[in-house]
């Protein structure tokens, strides 16, 4: 079990869209929080995947335009532990060239 830390700006349609890269893969989602933070929004994703999964995942959410971080680790025993402080295995993102073009281009 892995769970998953998104980032991301709240317009229309970002959350489905996050949410819609773990559904069409026909994975399980057995924990689901979304939440507001400071300059963005949060959502902690619970699935049961391979490494394989999740740099799918991970690549499928950093091409939506406003998701601002990825971060997977472990999920923690006890589900209350979430919501707190835990440790994030870091996963790189795509180059910043292809970034920095796709948000130029969405702004276009």
């Amino acid at each position: 079990m892995h769970a998953f830390h998104i980032t991301y700006r709240n317009t229309q349609g970002t959350l489905m869209r996050i949410l819609n890269a773990a559904s069409r893969r026909a994975l399980d989602m057995p924990y689901v929080q979304a939440s507001p933070a400071e300059n963005a929004h949060t959502v902690i994703l619970l699935l049961e995947v391979n490494a394989k999964q999740i740099g799918q995942l991970c690549r499928d959410w950093h091409a939506i335009v406003d998701v601002e971080e990825v971060k997977a680790a472990a999920a923690p025993k006890n589900f209350l532990e979430l919501t707190t402080e835990w440790e994030f295995a870091p996963h790189p993102p795509t180059s910043p060239g292809v970034r920095g073009m796709s948000i130029s281009a969405a702004m276009a």
